[in-house]
């Protein structure tokens, strides 16, 4: 029979996981959406493509830069405020960029506001909590899951988002959303309800925490792997529909294609995850980069088809975020989860580094060659090499690193 403190325990676990995702599901949901506004918004207001790209790579820079600030204030303050001022600035960015009339205007609003609520409503601060609720064996497992709902967010919000902007345009669009990012306030008092705020007065400080982790080797793989990460999807993310629609395909295609990504992305990072809790998670990552780097020269030596489009979206989409748990599983393992908000939050400042150049980069090189191909190539190189510099990581816990002389 299950005692009375299991149930107890599993129904805290079912509760903490349920608004872990719904957060995420609508914070990366809205995020995923933006690329099917790059065609409406330049065409409505006469930006060159490389303006729009340069907003949303602020968008992502910002989100990296003030990743380890908001993992930080959630480790020392709790998850729930941070929760709900970066709720408050996704609904005031989204506002403005809609009534953005300037390149200015756009990357103030989408770039800096934007970048600073995703910071505070994603993974760092929602797995900071998690951090402190789920149990060593479970939390790749976990994270999986959580990571998985942001996908579900972008299958479910592309579709959406292309019905809304074809009925009501991209507008209202962004007005709607900017409810739906007010939603992440209820939901963050939920997901925190009963959990003690603040890290523990004595011990390792946040600089001491960051000066052993900036230390290790494989911290700073983690790094560069994420940048590659990073580079990589957003470039896709932001770039494919628009690219298929230059190659002649249907705008259809594209929606369906970051789709059918969100799809996948459910059960690549659900599998990956799960494995996490069973095999090296640095081989796992390390699989991930060098699959990525097939799937993209496939498509692009394969003749372009819906049908290829929608393959290259349902395969890419299974390695979409699929590192994600196993990456902030690694930092959980190596260092503890007191300071993981922070850690992880500078991890994912690599990625989004990446995210700013891999955005970027497609617009200006696009208008300076009118093609996609270099950065094409630039994504396939960058995945080998992530591959490659993920398999020397030491997954071994720092404490049981430092027994192992004392024991011997």
């Amino acid at each position: 029979m299950t005692s009375p403190s299991t149930s107890a325990a599993d129904r805290t676990l079912a509760s903490v996981l349920l608004f872990a995702a719904l957060i995420v599901c609508v914070s990366m949901g809205i995020r995923h959406t933006f690329g099917l506004f790059l065609a409406p918004m330049t065409s409505a207001h006469g930006w060159s493509r490389e303006l729009f790209s340069f907003a949303i790579a602020v968008q992502n820079l910002m989100w990296g830069f003030s990743q380890p600030f908001a993992g930080l204030l959630a480790d020392r303050f709790g998850a729930k405020r941070v929760l709900w001022v970066a709720s408050l600035f996704y609904v005031l960015g989204l506002v403005g960029m809609a009534y953005s009339a300037s390149g200015t205007g756009l990357a103030a609003t989408a770039g800096v506001l934007i970048g600073m609520a995703q910071s505070g409503t994603t993974y760092s601060v929602v797995f900071s909590a998690m951090g402190k609720l789920v149990a060593p064996n479970r939390r790749s497992w976990a994270m999986g899951i959580v990571a998985a709902a942001g996908s579900f967010g972008q299958f479910l919000m592309i579709p959406v988002a292309s019905g809304l902007i074809g009925g009501l345009g991209w507008f209202g669009t962004l007005l709607i959303f900017a409810g739906a990012a007010f939603l992440i306030v209820p939901l963050g008092a939920s997901l925190t309800k009963g959990v003690a705020a603040g890290a523990a007065a004595h011990g390792q400080t946040a600089g001491e925490a960051l000066r052993e982790a900036m230390r290790e080797k494989s911290f700073i793989f983690l790094m560069l792997g994420y940048f590659v990460c990073g580079f990589q999807v957003v470039f896709i993310g932001v770039h494919l529909p628009t690219y298929l629609l230059d190659k002649g395909l249907p705008a259809s295609v594209g929606m369906t294609a970051l789709a059918l990504i969100g799809l996948f992305n459910v059960f690549g990072t659900y599998t990956v995850g799960h494995l996490g809790n069973r095999f090296p998670k640095r081989y796992l990552l390390a699989a991930i980069y060098f699959c990525r780097s097939i799937a993209i020269s496939l498509f692009l030596l394969a003749p372009l088809t819906p049908l290829s489009v929608y393959a290259f979206a349902a395969v890419i989409g299974f390695l979409w975020l699929s590192t994600v748990p196993p990456t902030n599983a690694i930092v959980a393992q190596v260092f503890g989860v007191r300071f993981l908000g922070m850690l992880s939050g500078f991890v994912f400042f690599a990625h989004q580094i990446g995210s700013f150049l891999g955005v970027w980069l497609g617009g200006k090189l696009f208008d300076a060659t009118g093609a996609y191909d270099t950065v094409w190539g630039i994504c396939i190189a960058l995945g080998v090499m992530a591959a490659l510099i993920n398999l020397p990581i030491d997954e071994r816990s720092l404490e049981s690193r430092r027994a192992v002389p004392a024991a011997a």
